[in-house]
């Protein structure tokens, strides 16, 4: 095959890829939000806060495994394929797939988390303010503590992603496979 197709071929991936990236975010996004706003109607501060601050730690959890997808060895998930691991098969198409596994953890789950907890921290804070009969506005200080969480945890959980890539890529596998046994 000629290097032209490749090109060809190579650009219509991307651009179907773009495309159905932009649909499944656009989609999650409108979902999550719709259903974060309608939950936090209802609910008090402190479950208010556990929700806040689950959100950030779903990020975070997300862009680690997407971390260590692109970093981990694949050469270890063939030697436990061949003593019936299991999750290796299903591991190792993560690592091949580790850019489009990447960008689904870090990018569209973690930034939708990432805008999720800037709304909820926004309610939040209107939560906070009313319960205690606040007259000043704290919400840039719930964004800074929210964004600090944020930033630092990701910054952690990178170090532990790369420390463990092959432990969470073998985690990640386990869960999938037994998912994908299941239906």
């Amino acid at each position: 095959m000629n290097k032209d197709k490749k090109d060809k071929r190579g650009k219509k991936s991307d651009y179907k890829w773009f495309v159905t990236i932009f649909i499944t975010t656009f989609v999650l996004s409108l979902f999550f939000s719709y259903l974060s706003s309608v939950a936090l109607n209802d609910l008090e501060v402190l479950p208010a806060i556990i929700l806040l601050i689950i959100i950030v730690f779903i990020g975070i959890i997300f862009d680690v495994i997407g971390v260590a997808v692109t970093v981990a060895n694949e050469e270890n998930f063939h030697a436990m394929a061949t003593k019936k691991a299991k999750g290796a098969k299903t591991s190792i198409k993560l690592i091949k797939a580790s850019a489009k596994v990447a960008n689904i953890c870090a990018d569209v789950i973690g930034d939708i988390c990432g805008v999720l907890s800037g709304a909820v921290s926004a309610v939040v804070t209107l939560k906070i303010t009313s319960s205690m009969a606040l007259s000043f506005d704290i919400q840039f200080m719930m964004s800074a503590f929210v964004a600090s969480l944020t930033v630092g945890g990701k910054a952690i959980g990178k170090n532990i992603a790369q420390k463990y890539s092959t432990n969470i890529v073998a985690f990640c596998g386990k869960v999938l496979s037994f998912s994908e046994k299941n239906k």
